[in-house]
């Protein structure tokens, strides 16, 4: 079930919270959190019911590993090392991962460099796998280092499936989560949460829907284009991804973040203005900013950890292994593993400029880091390598460059070897594409991200006529349903 559709909007979200906060009100807990983990689960099913028992069976797994792991010094009976229990159950999430996200690829890379013809089994990736897997990995290492105090089997199955977060993100943290649950000023609708939460949704809805939705149709057409892109069509087609995803991906988590607060539920904040980031850095403390907290302390610490004395040169090395990681955790494919080492490598310079405390001018840090960000998603956006490479050589002008017929009566362009015709054809797109692009451009750089924007937003007659505004703009525009683009990965 997606947020941007009218059977979300209209029976499941007021339907989930009405009947929640009833229960809650007749002082019946359990009974609340029992419903609203039926209803995520019910949430997860809507997709394919066929995957609940895999988000089952993966749940209590992981509780009973961790839970072995929180109680090991108690037991009587150790017929396994600890080490021993936990290696066995990070393996087993791994293995999960592996089946249905990677095993297709490797097969596919096998008979690539040996020639080999292994038929690739075509496995249908389960919705949100990859966020529920590595949130009960998080869950596992804190076990293991004991650092899980709350055991409690209804609250874990909320903190993994809590609908909100479960099939994007944000990834959460069991210490953070879990305790939420029972907190008693938690149990008491909070109307002004209510409010604030409707708001922030509103512009969710209308970032996904209005604006991260006009600019797929010309990325989409960009990057599955057969013929070679001229300079400015691989631009826009660069830049429309670059604002699809960003839009789509921070208007899903604004999103989320707005339905935890209906339900008095904080969830992380994941976006802070990533395209307003001078340097690779500040980019990763803007830019989902929960999975950098996630490889900060479960792939670079561990990875520092492993090369014994810690060097500034081997944390560089971390940094990038980590990033590596991370592009293979979000596809299965070598475009995202040159994603992933490109910011890697844009970390390490960043570190390295940083630790020779070298100087650059602010704007010439955001040309920098925009455009380097733009050119790594062309790999993110891309279903091969060539088509990444076919974009980029468009954008470095190797396919020449062309303009709108209307500009021909100009002899001075032409005499720039510069064609004239339908010159975003090959997008698909419209005289207006290129305005489209500036006021993405104007709204990143200039407006207020959405948190800013909501805590300025106080119920008053005021504001209640904006947010209803650009509510009901995006609500009439849920004809032409989309998935969120984090949904694939």
């Amino acid at each position: 079930m997606l947020f941007n559709s009218y059977e979300f909007l209209f029976a499941f979200l007021p339907g989930t919270l009405i009947i929640y906060f009833l229960l809650l009100h007749w002082r019946l807990t359990i009974a609340a959190r029992s419903w609203l983990l039926f209803a995520s689960l019910f949430f997860y099913s809507w997709w394919n019911v066929k995957y609940l028992p895999l988000i089952l069976c993966s749940i209590l797994f992981n509780y009973t590993i961790g839970g072995l792991l929180a109680d090991y010094d108690s037991l009587r009976r150790k017929l396994l090392s600890k080490r021993t229990i936990f290696v066995f159950g990070l393996v087993a999430n791994i293995l999960l991962l592996g089946w249905f996200k990677y095993l297709d690829f490797f097969m596919g890379t096998v008979n690539g460099v040996l020639g080999t013809q292994f038929p690739l089994l075509k496995i249908v990736l389960p919705l949100g796998i990859s966020f529920f897997t590595i949130t009960q990995i998080a869950y596992l290492v804190d076990a293991y280092e004991g650092l899980v105090e709350e055991r409690n089997l209804l609250n874990y199955g909320l903190f993994v499936t809590f609908f909100p977060h479960l099939l994007a993100g944000p990834i959460l943290h069991h210490k953070e989560m879990m305790p939420q649950f029972d907190s008693l000023r938690n149990k008491v609708i909070n109307w002004n949460n209510i409010y604030r939460g409707l708001a922030l949704f509103a512009i969710g809805l209308f970032k996904k829907v209005i604006i991260a939705d006009a600019f797929a149709v010309w990325a989409k057409a960009g990057f599955e284009a057969n013929q070679p892109l001229h300079f400015f069509a691989a631009w826009f087609a660069s830049l429309s991804f670059s604002f699809q995803l960003y839009f789509d991906f921070s208007g899903y988590s604004d999103m989320a973040v707005a339905i935890g607060w209906m339900f008095n539920i904080k969830l992380p904040v994941n976006f802070n203005s990533p395209y307003k980031a001078t340097g690779m850095i500040d980019f990763w403390r803007r830019w989902h900013m929960s999975l950098t907290d996630f490889v900060t302390t479960y792939l670079y610490t561990p990875i520092l950890r492993a090369f014994g004395k810690i060097t500034f040169a081997r944390s560089l090395v971390a940094i990038f292994l980590a990033m590596v990681i991370s592009g293979i955790w979000h596809g299965a494919g070598w475009t995202f593993i040159i994603w992933g080492a490109m910011h890697g490598l844009g970390l390490v310079i960043n570190h390295v400029w940083v630790k020779k405390k070298l100087r650059m001018p602010n704007w010439l840090g955001w040309i920098i880091t925009f455009n380097f960000v733009n050119v790594s998603f062309v790999f993110f956006k891309a279903k091969t390598v060539g088509t990444a490479i076919k974009i980029l050589q468009g954008m470095a002008g190797m396919n020449g460059v062309m303009l709108d017929g209307s500009l021909q009566e100009y002899p001075f362009l032409t005499h720039l070897g510069i064609r004239f015709g339908k010159w975003l054809a090959v997008i698909n797109g419209k005289d207006a594409t290129w305005v489209h692009i500036i006021v993405a451009f104007v709204l990143v750089l200039t407006a207020l991200n959405s948190m800013s924007i909501v805590a300025k937003v106080r119920p008053s007659w005021r504001w209640f006529p904006i947010i209803v505004v650009v509510a009901f703009w995006a609500i009439v525009d849920l004809g032409k349903v989309s998935e969120f683009l984090y949904f694939q990965f």
